[in-house]
């Protein structure tokens, strides 16, 4: 069988990809983070996007999820991540489950994952890729992220991937261990 003919049944090579992304565009870019690199090294961002995106998934660019929401571009997902410092110990909060990705970048480098989506479709989705792809030690939630888990709490850290309020809310306040690290985006 020709070479270009197996590539076509075989698809694209997602690990190749993977492996690209992470020393072509995130070392590259400054992430330090063996933890971090080795987890977005990992995940397989194909899986969390459209399939007709699949091609598109370790370019550094944020892609349509439906919903009228976007996968964080992967120098984001990785930044966000290694600065909170993770450690396996770790219990993190993420706000804004989108696709999954995050969440599952996450559990590759702490103890525990526990997400909230506020559009239940998306929540309900990321959920289900997530056990498929074995993230036994991510626990998801539908409903306002800005409420925090309170059951859950209190967490070393808190990641907020969804849109930032003006302020931080109270509630994620008061959820953080004392010394614990929130990573929010902030600006425009």
């Amino acid at each position: 069988m020709p070479a270009e003919f197996q590539a076509v049944v075989q698809g694209p090579n997602h690990e190749a990809r993977r492996r690209e992304m992470v020393e072509g565009q995130l070392r590259e870019r400054g992430i330090r983070s063996e933890v971090v690199l080795s987890a977005m090294g990992k995940v397989p961002r194909h899986r969390f996007v459209p399939s007709d995106l699949g091609g598109l998934a370790y370019r550094d660019d944020p892609l349509p999820i439906g919903q009228g929401q976007t996968i964080s571009q992967p120098y984001i997902v990785a930044l966000m991540t290694e600065l909170i410092e993770p450690r396996k110990q770790m219990r993190v909060l993420e706000i804004g489950t989108g696709s999954g990705y995050q969440a599952a970048v996450l559990a590759e480098c702490v103890g525990e994952v526990d997400t909230i989506e506020v559009v239940p479709e998306l929540g309900r989705a990321a959920a289900s890729l997530l056990r498929e792809l074995g993230y036994r030690s991510v626990h998801t939630r539908i409903g306002d992220g800005y409420e925090g888990w309170p059951e859950r709490a209190p967490f070393d850290a808190i990641v907020l991937t969804a849109a930032p309020p003006k302020r931080i809310p109270g509630p994620l306040l008061d959820q953080l261990k004392v010394g614990g690290r929130l990573v929010a985006p902030v600006g425009r």
